[in-house]
């Protein structure tokens, strides 16, 4: 890859000064009941809700990968879907689905898993008027644009028409045009069933998710405080649990987290804060996994604010940082500075694909930023509690803002994680926003649809960009939809609504107390695999 500009050896030095004096602890947990015996604790951040079809959160969703089984899942070694809730997925064309369940499933109260409980699933997630977080996930079935006209217009209908239940083992699903990715998208939490109970009394399903997965919640969620798992006796799908349960122990921040793992109170922690990495490293030896992720961080501008509206202040924005600085400084190197929106792993990934626009520039960015016009009044940056190191980036970044452009007002918007992602799909947000995305499945789509396709947060629009996506959508396979998306790459990096920039490698810590410990790119941790010495 292709590295930005660096400053000089001085210049990093002293931003590492700064940021190590701005960084900022996490207030601790609020439970410490123990787990129960023959159970481990895993650290977690608070979500924001616990139905799946209503939380893109990945917190939420290290919760729910054990509550839940999904269709299919993904092979960590080259993202190919693998049966899990189905026994087959199979098209004669691309278009036209066939879902075929495996046989004996049950939720957790007992009711048996069918077809028709996907089928309650999707189409309430896919019903507009409902707002759910995953609602944009079921575009592609037909009848979707039916639950969610344009323009505020009431939906014309309620279910999909696209969704048509055989029997209670096989769902027929039809495409509004062909999409070969279709059965990897079927891996993501958003796609889960649902029991009767979920549409009864939604608020109290919510806290207590019934779910047809390995383990079952043992009592409700405590918010800011726990969730609790227990092993479920009359799971039959393919992965039983071998651990008693599983308790989250939820924290404000990670470095309170890691503390508490240190002092043997936790005993999985998902992402070692970068600065600890060190320490980590001596004490943790080969209980310290660096897995390569997905995962990608973004600065996202609210081009639907006037203020925002013009591209060359974006990519000045995007030229008066100085990525590779603040990985080194922030993240002790631990990440990769990124000029593409599409991380490595993913078929079409150009290493310097957003060329001179990603690239640290003072010069070249003032020169843009003061032909758009600069920026009319103070500037508000946001960015969620979850992780000091959001702080402690947006400190550098803001500086940077400052030095190279000018900005003399800044000040920064810091909104408690379980809030964060409905402020931003809101639109609440008020200046440029950090925003990051964790790989669902390995496709370009799953990238450039979710994130600045129709209803993204920035409120960008360009109809080509959408009318490329669909062709590579309806290409006949990989080799013909990669160069279409990566066209569709060029003009998002071109208006650059939202700047890449860098990607994550996760680095997790176990107690030494676990046992068959595994993480991917696809799972944090899975649940199932772990048990206790």
């Amino acid at each position: 890859m292709t590295r930005p500009v660096r400053p000089g050896r001085r210049g990093a030095a002293a931003l590492a000064a700064l940021l190590a004096a701005t960084g900022c602890g996490g207030v601790g947990s609020q439970g410490d009941a123990a787990a129960p015996a023959g159970s481990y604790s895993v650290a977690l951040t608070e979500p924001d809700h616990l139905t799946p079809g209503n939380t893109a959160s990945s917190y939420a969703i290290d919760v729910l990968n054990g509550l839940f089984d999904t269709l299919v899942v993904l092979d960590p070694r080259d993202g190919h879907p693998v049966m899990r809730a189905a026994e087959s997925v199979t098209s004669p064309d691309q278009r036209n689905w066939t879902i075929r369940l495996r046989s004996g499933q049950t939720f957790h109260n007992g009711e048996p898993v069918t077809a028709q409980s996907f089928a309650d699933a999707w189409n309430a997630a896919a019903y507009g008027p409902n707002g759910w977080a995953n609602n944009s996930y079921f575009a592609p079935i037909e009848g979707y644009r039916a639950l969610n006209p344009q323009g505020g217009a009431a939906p014309r209908a309620r279910t999909l028409s696209g969704l048509r239940v055989v029997d209670d083992r096989t769902l027929a699903v039809r495409l509004s045009a062909p999409f070969s990715p279709f059965p990897m998208t079927l891996a993501y939490t958003g796609f889960a069933p649902l029991p009767r109970a979920a549409f009864t009394d939604p608020a109290r399903f919510d806290v207590h998710p019934i779910g047809n997965g390995p383990f079952a919640m043992d009592g409700d969620w405590q918010h800011n405080q726990r969730i609790t798992l227990r092993k479920y006796p009359g799971y039959r799908g393919p992965r039983p649990a071998r651990a008693a349960g599983v308790q989250f122990r939820i924290y404000a921040g990670k470095d309170t987290a890691w503390t508490d793992f240190q002092a043997g109170r936790v005993d999985f922690l998902a992402n070692v804060p970068p600065a600890h990495l060190p320490r980590a490293r001596r004490l943790l030896g080969d209980r310290l996994r660096a897995t390569p992720t997905g995962t990608v961080d973004y600065l996202g501008f609210p081009a639907f604010d006037h203020r925002f509206a013009d591209p060359r202040l974006r990519r000045a924005f995007s030229m008066a940082i100085d990525r590779r600085a603040i990985v080194d400084a922030v993240f002790n190197g631990a990440y990769r500075p990124m000029a593409s929106l599409l991380p490595p792993g993913i078929p079409g990934h150009r290493a310097d694909a957003c060329g001179a626009a990603c690239r640290y520039d003072p010069a070249g960015a003032k020169r843009l930023f003061d032909q758009a016009g600069g920026l009319k009044g103070p500037l508000e940056l946001w960015f969620s509690n979850a992780d000091p190191s959001y702080e402690q980036w947006m400190t550098a970044v803001a500086n940077e803002l400052k030095q190279n452009l000018g900005i003399r007002q800044i000040t920064f918007r810091k909104v408690p994680a379980a809030d964060y992602l409905s402020a931003l799909s809101d639109r609440k947000v008020t200046g440029p926003f950090r925003t990051n995305w964790v790989m669902d499945y390995p496709s370009a789509q799953d990238y450039l649809q979710y994130l600045w396709g129709d209803g993204n947060r920035m409120g960008w629009h360009n109809q080509h960009f959408l009318d490329l996506l669909k062709q590579a959508a309806a290409a006949p396979g990989l080799a013909a939809s990669v160069p279409l998306y990566q066209r569709a790459e060029d003009i998002a990096l071109a208006e650059l609504p939202m700047a890449p920039l860098w990607n994550w490698t996760a680095y997790s810590a176990a107690s030494a107390r676990l046992r068959g410990v595994q993480v991917d790119g696809y799972s944090s941790l899975h649940l199932d695999r772990v048990s206790v010495a």
